[in-house]
């Protein structure tokens, strides 16, 4: 008696290259892997106030400000941002990389001393125009130049061109 073979259910990772995104989009064709560029929480300690305020409260102030850090987490990957806010009460806002029209990279005194910066994007998303991503514990000038190369490649992949109307 010859044997039927059974039907092969497809793997998750193939379900999930072929289902449409989070932005109800189907990735582009070209756009190959994600990768993750950066993953975390905003610094403990920010910037030379968040110090000064941690030790003129004896250290109570670091309490406040882990509180506030544990709401707050960014995924920075070649196609999309993702910015998780909240404890209790979550919000997960997402911004496909090829929606980003504008960097604007902000190191202040005291977060340059700490090794923290911000990163501002405005977006065409409707929803969120600007989007900024603050108190970022790495360097941020190199974040930038990777996330404008991943802009311009999720552009391309997409065909997506930017026309300026002033």
């Amino acid at each position: 008696m010859a044997e039927t073979p059974s039907p092969v259910a497809p793997s998750p990772s193939a379900l999930a290259a072929a289902s449409p995104g989070p932005s109800g989009l189907s990735p582009a064709p070209n756009a190959g892997p994600e990768e993750t560029l950066f993953e975390g929480s905003p610094a403990l300690i920010p910037g030379l106030g968040a110090l000064i305020f941690a030790v003129l409260t004896v250290g109570l102030g670091l309490v406040y400000l882990w509180w506030r850090r544990q709401g707050l987490r960014y995924r920075i990957t070649t196609q999309r941002i993702v910015v998780d806010r909240g404890l209790f009460s979550k919000t997960l806002d997402q911004v496909d990389l090829y929606r980003i029209s504008d960097f604007v990279v902000e190191r202040p005194f005291g977060q340059r001393l700490l090794g923290t910066g911000n990163i501002r994007l405005r977006t065409l998303e409707k929803s969120a125009p600007e989007l900024e991503l603050g108190a970022l514990p790495t360097d941020v000038v190199a974040l930038y130049e990777k996330m404008r190369v991943a802009v311009e490649a999720a552009k391309q992949a997409r065909a997506v061109r930017v026309v300026d109307m002033e």
